[in-house]
């Protein structure tokens, strides 16, 4: 494996265990609502704006990934769209490049 896609993993691996930290521990301080958390998100526009940016560059991977896994036929990297969603960019983008980057 390439020093680079270590570095793809190592972050992907980052990007789903740091933002899960703050997650669980809302999660825990608050209870486990998602829509308590929906509404944390927006509870000012610094954040309404975060919520919106993030939202739109996991669609616009979303859109990369799809038009990349029909055209180079790499049905693993479908994979990096739950994680997208589920955990966040953070993990999806590393992921995704990491899963595009191995040997053809």
């Amino acid at each position: 494996m390439t020093p680079l896609r270590w570095v793809w993993l190592a972050l992907a691996i980052w990007g789903a265990i740091h933002p899960m930290y703050y997650f669980i521990s809302w999660f825990q301080e608050f209870g486990w609502s998602l829509m308590a958390m929906v509404d944390a998100w927006h509870v000012n526009a610094a954040t309404s704006g975060l919520v919106w940016d993030l939202t739109i560059a996991a669609v616009t991977l979303t859109v990369w990934i799809l038009a990349e896994v029909f055209a180079r036929r790499n049905w693993i990297a479908l994979l990096a769209i739950p994680a997208t969603f589920c955990i966040g960019v953070s993990c999806g983008l590393p992921l995704y490049l990491f899963l595009r980057s191995r040997p053809v």
